[in-house]
């Protein structure tokens, strides 16, 4: 019967509600804003990102005068026209006919919004989005509306007059709203902002958008349509009292007074409680995930993570201080007793902040803030310390946050990947100490040495010297090792000769000579194995004092928790003078994002070698490398190592205002193509392609004139899926990336080696061999002109190469340095040309296509481009030096931000044709709830004639 009644009041409030025109002006003039703050305010395209975060910033104030238009006629009509009196003297509890009501504004709130919902699946359309957080938006938005309504119904029920319940209602809604607005927190510190954010109905909001669902903000807004849904039934309770007091009407009193006290402690009771929260966005950017709980679980000694946030500080990283805390205080969940998590103020305690200045380097940073009185400078902190041991790391507000420039020039700025930046901190400080340890605690399985050494007579003077200085050496280590490790020493040519046959078959490893004059020959190759991979430790000139670190850099590449090192080639961009940009090609982005994680070495390859200590090559726009260089890559990869090399035929600097192209001879092509990899001579244009800042020619006339502008620029190749192999941890990371110059690799399989196609350019791409790639305009400054050719087919500009190589110097060994005057042989400088002519299946080579894509002159055009810091090309190397070093335990979460999910590239009449289709599909939707409306009514006038009949 209850139901029945709530059903009935319901059906009732929205029959009346549709029967009036003002009603579908009400929801018109809803959807219409909305699109329009959306696609004009926003600038959706412009902002160039794949999610509807526009749409919900601006709900919350929509909300309110929705809201309010929607129930300011509810109950003052009712007092207006003289029926409140009949509904006050049915035999019928009114918070029925109030439970009614508001079931009929929710599902005409609920109307409202299905009418946004082309948003979302245009933007899914359109690009990749995470689905995560807009679920919980319209959550949120409901249960906000929902508040809303609660309060519209309340202050409807006080009044008569229905414009006086629509500004009542926005009044105080607007109150509840700007409570935790931005506008009001920021007069106050963080302890005071943090309670209003507390008690804002926005903030709350902002908190489920962001896709995180917290217990504490569904009941908050559960409790506030709650209190006022009470306050609601009282007020029409007390219209039915007569003057003059009765127990009845105290009674009333004190059950709603213990209502209302009870709703709002328990949102004080349900704040003191453990986090009950769901991170329903994809990858839980906000919670800690199965790679971060790898690394905790990996601590021996105490982790103390401390948060230093100034309580007033900058309005736009306020918001930010209790999300970070949040996470910190996960940390300290999933570590147990491991793990001690702290906030201090330094304001508050001086000697804390003298410990950050003086111990860790933590300085106050100063911020532009404006209070109720003046705008001043405030240093403040907004810092995290990492310390494990006698080891610490620390992280600003630079590396937690990322920035992104909207309309109007006002910044947006979220944590850019928290868990990623704070985990990294955790894993460095924990290898940092391991270091200082016993190697051998961190090799899961048992390592064998083995020395593969000719008997004496064959050997060299020095090599047998060499060889009974390592035994000493290999003897402390079995020591050390509590049975990981075990030395053996093989003579090939024993007995068959069996294992030298097989040493020259498996890994190329050929017979040495100790001078020109003499014709013995020779083996002397040092191995490390397991189970699972075999390493040749490099023996250079056979100098005794260089054994230890080579032999300590080999038991690394088997053990965890140990910073690996990567040697980097890298062109030199030559001189540099304070607040000048460099000369020439700087890649001092990548380089840096390589240094945060690991040791870098800046690799010299003129001498023919590769740091024995390095576990990875990177070759980055390689140039003019002569013999010796190509063959330290090529032995390196001979010795079971990963190289990878980023490499084009061209290369294009912005000199000027001008965008020149030169052919590039990195030294590199024939050995690549012995490999069975070959980059083509052209580059690959793209009609999915990013924007960039370029200069542009103009002509007017007879005349030309050069701007910088952004144009669509089809040499910026936007890669999205199937063109990021999706299967391969390298790529499976990136929504996308912007490939720059890119030419064409093809590569060839073998039985012996497979092929990875990582990049691939989109089937409506071509090759050109056109030398001139600045962008030209027609006389009306209007679309771009590009070189021409059609779209053909998919273009690989990024392959994977693993297995078995060969040595391309298997017949022509490059030749020693000239011997000085007095230098009777090689064998005087420990070189008896030892090669390796095989490399062992575990040897890896991947190449992309471009000089150019990690330059920090085309990361600054992207970030011009995007409004915000765009960091796929250099993640994507990032990612591949996880991969490479087996270090994968970060590598799931790497890519993880706001800001990467972009759109495809779309002309502006694609532009404008979505706008449209988007407001036709809202204008659909009203008429199908015009429909359905209608279909109602007949159904209901049919029932009522056959009653009648």
């Amino acid at each position: 019967m209850t139901e029945n009644i709530v059903l009935r009041v319901a059906q009732k409030e929205l029959r009346l509600f549709f029967a009036s025109p003002v009603a579908w002006f009400f929801l018109g003039s809803f959807s219409a804003v909305t699109l329009f703050i959306f696609f004009w305010v926003e600038a959706f395209f412009a902002r160039n990102i794949a999610d509807v975060r526009p749409l919900f910033e601006w709900l919350p104030l929509l909300l309110i005068f929705l809201a309010a238009a929607l129930t300011m006629r509810m109950w003052s009509e009712e007092r207006c026209g003289g029926t409140l009196e009949h509904v006050l003297t049915q035999p019928v509890p009114l918070w029925q006919f109030v439970a009614g009501k508001f079931l009929a504004c929710v599902t005409l709130l609920l109307l409202a919004l299905v009418t946004t919902l082309p948003l979302p699946l245009t933007v899914a359309w359109l690009g990749n989005l995470d689905w995560g957080p807009v679920l919980a938006g319209y959550l949120a938005t409901a249960l906000l509306g929902a508040a809303y309504l609660s309060i519209g119904l309340f202050v409807s029920a006080r009044t008569d007059n229905a414009m006086v319940s629509l500004m009542g209602s926005v009044l105080l809604a607007g109150l509840l709203y700007m409570l935790g607005s931005p506008l009001l927190t920021g007069f106050f510190g963080d302890g005071v902002g943090g309670v209003l954010r507390l008690l804002g109905s926005g903030s709350r909001f902002d908190s489920i958008t962001r896709g995180v669902i917290d217990a504490r903000d569904l009941y908050y807004y559960l409790a506030v349509c709650g209190v006022f849904l009470v306050l609601n039934v009282y007020t029409l309770e007390s219209e039915r009292w007569a003057a003059g007091g009765h127990p009845r009407h105290r009674r009333w009193r004190i059950a709603t007074g213990l209502l209302v006290a009870n709703l709002l402690l328990g949102a004080v009771w349900l704040q003191r409680l453990p986090m009950l929260r769901a991170d329903v966005t994809e990858g839980q950017l906000y919670s800690i995930s199965a790679p971060t709980h790898d690394v905790l679980a990996q601590l021996q000694e105490p982790l103390l993570i401390r948060g230093y946030f100034s309580e007033r500080t900058h309005p736009l990283l306020a918001p930010l201080v209790p999300q970070l805390k949040d996470l910190l205080r996960e940390y300290a969940i999933a570590g147990g007793d491991r793990v001690r998590v702290e906030f201090v103020d330094p304001a508050r305690e001086p000697a804390k902040e003298q410990e950050a200045n003086e111990e860790y380097g933590i300085n106050a940073k100063p911020f532009q803030v404006a209070d109720r009185y003046q705008s001043a400078l405030v240093n403040a902190y907004f810092d995290v310390l990492v310390q494990y041991g006698g080891e610490h790391e620390t992280l600003s507000f630079g590396d937690l946050i990322e920035v992104k420039t909207g309309t109007g020039g006002q910044p947006e700025v979220v944590l850019r990947n928290p868990e990623f930046d704070v985990t990294r901190a955790v894993r460095d400080v924990l290898y940092a100490y391991q270091a200082g340890g016993n190697l051998f605690e961190q090799v899961a399985a048992p390592i064998t040495f083995t020395a593969y050494v000719s008997r004496d007579a064959l050997l060299p003077q020095l090599l047998r010297d060499y060889r009974d200085a390592i035994r000493t050496v290999l003897d402390e280590q079995v020591a050390r090792s509590g049975g990981k490790f075990r030395v053996e020493f093989l003579e090939p040519e024993a007995g068959d000769g069996a294992v030298a046959e097989r040493i020259i078959e498996e890994w190329g490893f050929q017979p040495m000579l100790a001078s020109l004059d003499d014709p013995r020959e020779f083996f002397f190759y040092l191995t490390l194995e397991d189970d699972h991979q075999v390493v040749q430790l490099p023996t250079g000139n056979f100098d005794p004092g260089s054994f230890p670190d080579s032999l300590e850099a080999g038991i690394k590449r088997f053990a965890s928790g140990f910073t690996k090192t990567v040697a980097l080639v890298l062109p030199d961009s030559g001189p540099r003078f304070p607040g000048m940009p460099p000369s020439g090609h700087s890649f001092d982005t990548f380089e840096q994002g390589v240094t945060r994680e690991y040791s870098i070495l800046r690799e010299d390859l003129s001498d023919g070698s590769v740091a024995p200590s390095a576990d990875l090559l990177v070759l980055v726009a390689p140039e003019d490398l002569d013999e010796r260089a190509v063959f330290a890559v090529d032995q390196y990869l001979m010795r079971g190592g990963t190289v990878i090399v980023a490499s084009s035929n061209f290369s294009v600097e912005l000199t000027g205002d001008r965008l020149r192209m030169r052919e590039v001879d990195s030294g590199l092509r024939d050995w690549l193509e012995t490999q069975g990899i070959r980059i083509a001579d052209t580059l690959v244009l793209d009609r999915q392609h990013g924007a960039f800042p370029v200069p542009v020619v103009r002509r007017i006339g007879g005349y030309e004139f050069r701007d910088m502008q952004f144009v669509d620029y089809p040499y910026f190749l936007d890669l999205r899926e199937p063109g990021l192999n999706g299967e391969h941890p390298v790529t499976a990371g990136l929504p996308n990336l912007t490939l720059a110059w890119a030419s064409p690799v093809a590569a060839e399989g073998t039985e012996a080696r497979t092929v990875t196609p990582l990049l691939v350019s989109s089937p409506e791409s071509w090759r050109s061999d056109a030398r001139d790639v600045m962008p030209d305009v027609d006389p009306a400054g209007g679309d771009v002109l590009a070189p021409g050719g059609a779209p053909v087919a998919p273009e690989t500009v990024g392959v994977l190469v693993q297995g078995r190589f060969e040595s391309a110097f298997e017949e022509v060994p490059p030749a020693p340095e000239p011997a000085a005057a007095g230098e009777e042989t090689a064998a005087a400088d420990g070189d008896f040309g030892g090669l390796l002519r095989r490399s062992p299946a575990s040897a890896r080579l991947l190449v992309i296509g471009s000089n150019d894509f990690t330059s920090d002159q085309v990361l600054s055009g992207l970030v011009a481009a995007s409004g915000t810091q765009y960091l796929s090309p250099v993640e994507l190397l990032l990612g591949a030096v996880d991969w490479a070093l087996a270090d994968g335990s970060l590598l799931e979460i790497r890519s993880r931000a706001h800001f990467n999910r972009t759109l495809p590239p779309l002309e502006e009449g694609a532009q404008a044709r979505i706008e449209y289709l988007n407001y036709g599909l809202a204008l659909a939707l009203l008429g199908l709830i015009a429909l359905a409306h209608q279909l109602r009514q007949r159904q209901r006038r049919n029932r009522y004639r056959r009653v009648l009949a």
